[in-house]
């Protein structure tokens, strides 16, 4: 298992401190207070400290709903900031380079996760390799499918490796600014889908799509266009199932990013190995990091921020997939 974080080369983006169930963050010129449930130590940063640096502080309503999921709040603004402004990223690979409209929502969220930064990087040179035995091969470009595709990094970075890419999220909005941040990093031609993803992707199964490289990043809790009711427990499996359906035997990649509290790296690993048929048989003594089955590789991990102080704030679980 690898733990991962955000390289020190990202000028845009900057966890400062952690702690009291708070995270201080700095997203290119705006330094924002954010709630954070696993935060559970003490600031290392005095109050005062916190304060004559914050433009602007999330605070929630109620805190959170009976089904585990965070109620809307208001932002309290404490100086003069922008509604929306762009940060750009510049990876450690050639070529991956975007930019990133943000704004502030009544979720808390300002249209990025930092801490996915490793996946977008893991998606460039995965894709990149996919592209260019494509083109010495005469081939089409990879086709690359981002579920859950949110305001469209991991799209980006697919598309900047040359992929031919899908992005698909149930919030017409959200795909809107994806759409712009498409545009804002001067890229083209991706192609925008508004759509329930189970169902997205049990219909491409059915027709026998294969797709290169698939990348899943799924909440919770959410619904549908058409109000079609997602809990991650009841789909995931399901939804894995189909991605093994319509994943590429060969020269493919997948990722599956989860944030839910409950799951951990052993859990997704064992849940992603179930869905694509990989069993290790008992006292196999095949590794987890890494193991090979056959031509599949497969690893997974915590992705997560540390803050300048050395305190590491865990986020979410990933699990990748070669082959």
């Amino acid at each position: 298992m690898t733990i991962e974080s955000p390289g020190k080369f990202w000028k845009d983006y900057e966890l400062i401190d952690s702690g009291n169930f708070e995270k201080l963050e700095r997203f290119g010129q705006y330094i924002m207070a954010r709630p954070e449930p696993k935060a559970l130590w003490d600031k290392t940063m005095s109050d005062q400290e916190w304060e004559r640096m914050i433009h602007t502080r999330f605070k929630t309503g109620a805190g959170f709903g009976k089904a585990g999921k965070e109620d809307s709040g208001t932002w309290e603004r404490l100086r003069k900031m922008n509604d929306q402004w762009v940060i750009s990223y510049s990876g450690t690979e050639e070529g991956l380079d975007f930019r990133l409209r943000l704004g502030l929502t009544s979720f808390k969220h300002v249209g990025v996760f930092p801490e996915q930064s490793s996946n977008w990087e893991y998606i460039y040179r995965c894709t990149k390799a996919l592209s260019d035995k494509a083109a010495a091969e005469g081939r089409p470009k990879p086709k690359v499918l981002n579920l859950f595709a949110y305001t469209g990094a991991a799209s980006l970075a697919a598309k900047a490796a040359g992929a031919d890419v899908t992005h698909l999220d149930s919030v017409r909005q959200v795909v809107t600014w994806a759409r712009e941040n498409m545009e804002l990093s001067r890229l083209d031609n991706i192609r925008w889908v508004v759509e329930d993803a189970l169902k997205f992707a049990r219909r491409e199964a059915k027709r026998g799509n294969l797709y290169q490289g698939v990348i899943l990043d799924p909440p919770a809790y959410g619904h549908g266009p058409d109000g079609e009711k997602w809990k991650l427990d009841e789909c995931l499996y399901d939804i894995l199932k189909c991605v093994a359906a319509i994943l590429a035997p060969q020269d493919s990649f997948m990722v599956l990013n989860l944030y839910s509290n409950g799951y951990s790296a052993v859990l997704g690993e064992t849940v992603v190995k179930q869905a694509f048929g990989i069993n290790e048989p008992p006292g196999s003594g095949i590794p987890d990091k890494a193991a090979g089955h056959g031509n599949t590789e497969i690893d997974c991990g915590e992705l997560v921020l540390e803050d300048s102080f050395g305190k590491k704030l865990p986020l979410s679980i990933f699990v990748r997939m070669s082959r």
